[in-house]
């Protein structure tokens, strides 16, 4: 089988999906040189090679199967750019490391031995040097590294936001005359506001003013920006003004398959994957592949912000369903980026109404919007972005978890925020040593 372009799920900022079940974690350490350590909980066969022009590591795992998603390491102060994956003949998991320059590896597999799973390590050294000059060279190396990763990282999580309907298309319609399009745009320009003011964040509106945009070009648009993000708000309505309460929905399954056999079917027309990646030139088996694996990370990634949205407007007010919802919409189907859609309220429910006109209550909703975004990409930030070294609480924060996920001690960060005790709220925010 072809490569599976791993770009494809990174730039996106979901997880590493890692192919095969027996990898259980990569990592990388400095001491001085780079060394590249692959986990497994059961021994493989295992083969590595080098390729020139451009410069890659090539590492084949034989006989692997699939397993959930492993984070990627920090590539930081490493002469690795980045990881490609794909799955070849006879079950084989190829992992493709992109290099910045050429190199000298050594690889050594160990087995087993608790409380140390069985490992692949990998020196990563600067070509032609002695031990004592490659502390020296690696200087150097890390150097235009640093310049090259800080470019990198400077590039916030972009959250496209898009207000539903606009222009000649005004969305339902309350009785008091409220129109959708009116109050989506004034919750999403909130909301944006809010996402700018996060530290790492960018907000990116498909629309700021009452323009008609169809739904295709919402996603375009997104696509174009790289978005990290897609949400979509909408105000609902019902034929009965009983009803009432917000919901999230992401794509259902048949609204991921008839876009899949509208892409598979017309692949010279089909947009570009993020990446770069075309169907065009792929053979039917490969296009297939290549977009199951896409939607389906994407669909993950998508259940997973809903969920964090929808605890978030619990707080807020009702909601029309306690789960999370799927649905067949069209602005929901870009097959690379995480979509949500949420209706704020029922624009028919007068009581709802009335709230939705309020500016009061519609910072409240962008609010609750915002702690779920928080919440998500604090717990899966896009490969290679380096969280700010300013921490903002959200719900299920506690000051232990908060300290391994910086990798720094309880009592460090605890000393230099000058708290006396572990109790922390929603909202504060606390600065990383």
């Amino acid at each position: 089988m072809y490569q599976l372009i791993l770009s494809l799920i990174l730039l996106t900022g979901i997880h590493y999906q890692a192919i095969a079940k027996n990898i259980e974690r990569i990592r990388i350490t400095h001491h001085p040189h780079s060394q590249l350590i692959i986990e497994f909980n059961q021994p493989t066969k295992i083969k590595s090679f080098m390729l020139d022009n451009p410069p890659r590591l090539v590492v084949d795992l034989l006989s692997v199967k699939p397993q959930a998603a492993i984070p990627l390491p920090d590539f930081n102060r490493t002469p690795i750019k980045g990881l490609r994956s794909g799955i070849r003949k006879n079950n084989t998991l190829r992992l493709v490391f992109d290099l910045k320059e050429q190199i000298r590896f050594n690889s050594q597999l160990l087995k087993e031995k608790p409380p140390h799973p069985h490992r692949l390590l990998i020196d990563l050294r600067p070509p032609n040097t002695s031990t004592t000059a490659t502390h020296t060279i690696a200087n150097d190396v890390n150097t235009s590294t640093v310049k090259t990763v800080t470019q990198f990282q400077q590039r916030p999580i972009i959250i496209a936001i898009d207000p539903g309907h606009g222009g000649k298309d005004p969305g339902a319609i309350g009785r008091k005359g409220t129109r959708e399009k009116d109050i989506v745009l004034s919750i999403s320009k909130k909301l944006a506001h809010l996402v700018n003011q996060e530290p790492g964040m960018r907000a990116y509106l498909t629309r700021n003013n009452d323009t008609f945009i169809s739904l295709r070009e919402r996603i375009r648009r997104a696509r174009k920006q790289q978005a990290n993000l897609f949400i979509s708000i909408h105000a609902d309505a019902f034929h009965k003004p009983q009803a009432k309460g917000a919901s999230v929905f992401v794509l259902s399954e048949r609204g991921a398959s008839s876009e899949a056999a509208q892409m598979l079917a017309d692949k010279e027309n089909a947009a570009d994957l993020v990446g770069g990646i075309s169907l065009d030139d792929k053979d039917d088996d490969l296009a297939s592949v290549l977009l199951d694996l896409s939607q389906t990370a994407s669909l993950a990634a998508s259940t997973e912000v809903a969920e964090t949205v929808l605890s978030g407007l619990k707080k807020v007010g009702n909601t029309h369903k306690k789960r999370v919802e799927s649905a067949a919409f069209l602005v929901l189907k870009s097959p690379d980026i995480p979509s949500i859609l949420i209706e704020t309220a029922f624009i028919s429910n007068p009581e709802e109404e009335k709230k939705l006109r309020s500016q009061r209550h519609q910072t409240k909703l962008a609010k609750a919007i915002m702690s779920g975004i928080r919440h998500y990409f604090q717990q899966n930030p896009p490969p290679g972005y380096m969280p700010p070294q300013i921490h903002i609480v959200s719900a299920g924060d506690t000051l232990n978890i908060i300290a391994q996920r910086y990798q720094v001690s309880l009592n460090k960060l605890k000393k230099y925020n000058k708290l006396t005790n572990d109790i922390i709220k929603i909202g504060d925010k606390l600065h990383i040593p």
